[in-house]
């Protein structure tokens, strides 16, 4: 059975956003095509469920996942982490083969 999870640093920061933007009803992770390594990821807030998005829950946030990125992401825990000055959600995919030097994309 396929599984998306949040750690409970990226649950609370996703929560705390959704409710300083007011409205929202979870995030909507996936990947597209991009860089060096073929595929990159990309997160975004949604005010909708789409009828064809599969819909996990972590720590109360619903993630929503297109059809097309699943395979790709199934398996990836996805946490929020702070690195000196920097920080940002980190992808923990067990999928990924390989990625590029820059960090930014990959391939599975």
């Amino acid at each position: 059975m396929a599984q998306i999870t949040l750690t409970e640093k990226a649950a609370k920061h996703v929560s705390n956003f959704i409710r300083k933007r007011g409205n929202g009803v979870g995030i909507r992770f996936g990947v597209h095509t991009s860089g060096c390594s073929g595929m990159a990821y990309k997160l975004e807030f949604v005010d909708a469920i789409n009828p064809e998005d599969t819909v996990f829950e972590s720590h109360g946030v619903k993630i929503m996942i297109d059809p097309k990125s699943l395979p790709y992401i199934d398996g990836t825990e996805l946490d929020y982490v702070r690195e000196g000055i920097n920080e940002g959600f980190k992808f923990n995919n067990p999928n990924v083969k390989d990625e590029c030097g820059c960090g930014e994309s990959f391939n599975v």
